[in-house]
């Protein structure tokens, strides 16, 4: 049988840094508590309505590790909490459109069951509606090609969030097959930022970070493929974690993703939640052709121990030289400086990396896998491959894919290689590098979707000048992290990343624990009246 890494003890289970934190911002939010989902006609009357503010009052006042901890504590049950989070989900999923799948029956059941012992058991929880299986149930991964079209098993990651104890209840948006950085499809329509409706969550992975923005869940499942975590954490103000290439299972369908550029994990309001999270879930799987190296002790333990002086490298150009706001140049010289302040050591410096054949790299090995994985679909389905199942923009991928050959494919993998040898030297003298996570504030809705009625290379340049930061951590296959710690002047948040060396998530969680009780961000919400 797989062995999975053991869960943290109880005794690291520490304080609640949302619960501890003034919930000021949260209750000045129409989700705060049951009074407002009463304003909503969420809860009835009596001793339902009390014990209906009761789980809601728990969702916006803590991160999952309190909530489990209410859980144990049977001051809360899993159905209470689950019941709450639907209502929460109904309440403002029309506003900001993050749920691609409701599967509120198959949660009621779960917990009818009986559900395990872990360190999260009866937390309400959100999958991401790509490559996350639950077998019988919809995967659609935001595509028209794939409405309607149910797993056939459950994967390897799944299996794992479910002995942890968490109870999924739905899928969240993504845009079509998580191919841009906006949460955007002719599928889904468009996910929108709670800060900000006008504006982007981000993307891939956009809809679980606007469903932890907007209060829903205190976490969501994830997955980074060029920075899909990363980006809509920063657009929406909260943590995300990109762990090391091999850190977390992909199976058992398959181990790899996009040539390994791909990992799964989540976004959370907590670091405490992220560490846990990957402790619950981290580890080889059945087939793991390579896995990544072992913390010592839990990533929980780390995030409360502050982290040696570090060597940060400041990173203020991208590789690409695509410029950067002035309002992002300004939170990263503050976060450079709140660094020092801690006692590091920061001073400008950046791997020397070709942006644009690295790029070109990237395009031959995504658009490959993708061509390759959308044919056999169509074929499989008995279907021809066009803009009524498709969007533009994924045409544009799967036909430059399938003109590719063998070749190509082994020397984008062989510069991708070179790549990562060149950061990992760099970074022999650097234990970090810091950048912004993103060269803009969230962009408005309707610029770098899919679908975006300009030119395959207009929308390629547009889609790069925004997140030209991120994708190298991709490439390399290190952990990186978007750390919500500036804003913009209008309310925007700015997030910015920190990028470790191969298999150091224990010490980016670290730096992240001594940010967060430095610079806390849990009382950081938006204010959605």
């Amino acid at each position: 049988m797989l062995r999975v890494t053991a869960f943290p003890p109880p005794s690291e289970w520490r304080a609640d840094p949302v619960a501890t934190a003034s919930s000021l911002t949260t209750r000045r939010s129409v989700l705060a508590g049951g009074t407002a989902l009463a304003a909503l006609g969420l809860t009835g009357g009596g001793a339902g309505a009390a014990v209906a503010a009761r789980a809601s009052d728990a969702l916006g006042d803590h991160d999952a590790l309190g909530l489990a901890g209410l859980v144990r504590a049977r001051e809360v049950s899993p159905g209470e909490l689950l019941e709450a989070a639907i209502a929460r989900a109904e309440a403002m999923n029309p506003r900001f459109n993050f749920m691609a799948q409701k599967h509120y029956d198959f949660a009621r059941a779960e917990i009818a069951r009986g559900l395990p012992d872990g360190p999260f058991t009866g937390v309400p929880w959100l999958l991401k509606d790509l490559a996350a299986y639950i077998e019988g149930l919809p995967t659609e991964g935001g595509s028209r090609l794939n409405k309607g079209q149910t797993g056939l098993f459950t994967t390897e990651l799944v299996q794992r969030y479910r002995r942890a104890g968490l109870v999924v209840f739905g899928k969240t948006t993504t845009p079509e097959f998580g191919l841009t950085g906006t949460t955007e499809s002719a599928l889904m329509g468009a996910t929108r930022n709670p800060w900000n409706p006008e504006r982007i969550a981000g993307g891939s992975s956009g809809g679980a970070a606007a469903a932890v923005a907007a209060g829903v869940i205190p976490a969501a499942h994830a997955t980074d493929g060029g920075g899909s975590i990363r980006i809509p954490a920063s657009c929406c103000g909260l943590f995300g974690m990109k762990p090391s290439r091999g850190r977390t299972p992909m199976g058992p369908f398959r181990t790899e993703g996009w040539a390994g550029f791909s990992t799964h994990h989540v976004i959370t309001r907590s670091v405490r939640d992220s560490a846990a999270l990957l402790d619950a879930t981290h580890g080889p799987e059945a087939g793991s052709r390579y896995s990544a190296p072992s913390p010592e002790g839990t990533f929980l333990s780390h995030v409360e121990r502050d982290p040696r002086r570090l060597r940060i490298a400041l990173m203020s150009t991208p590789a690409s030289g695509a410029p950067v706001d002035p309002e992002c140049l300004a939170a990263l010289n503050a976060a450079a400086g709140l660094c020092e302040s801690m006692g590091h050591h920061v001073e400008e410096a950046a791997p020397k990396l070709d942006a644009a054949a690295l790029g070109q790299a990237s395009f031959v090995l995504i658009a490959s896998s993708l061509a390759a994985d959308l044919v056999d679909r169509a074929k499989a389905l008995g279907i021809e491959l066009g803009p009524d199942v498709l969007e533009p923009i994924t045409l544009g991928f799967v036909g430059y894919g399938q003109t590719t050959t063998g070749a190509d494919f082994a020397r984008a993998n062989n510069a991708m290689q070179s790549a990562a040898v060149a950061v990992a030297q760099f970074m022999e003298n650097y234990d970090v590098i810091l950048s912004p996570t993103l060269a803009k504030p969230p962009l408005e809705i309707g610029q770098i979707n899919l679908s975006p009625g300009v030119p395959f290379p207009e929308w390629g340049q547009r889609a790069a000048m925004f997140s030209p930061f991120t994708q190298i951590a991709n490439f390399t296959g290190q952990p990186s992290m978007s750390v919500p710690l500036g804003m913009s002047a209008d309310g925007l948040p700015i997030g910015m990343q920190f990028t470790g060396r191969y298999g150091k998530e224990a010490l980016l969680y670290q730096l992240a624990g001594q940010l967060e009780r430095v610079a806390p961000w849990s009382g950081r919400r938006p204010v959605m009246t």
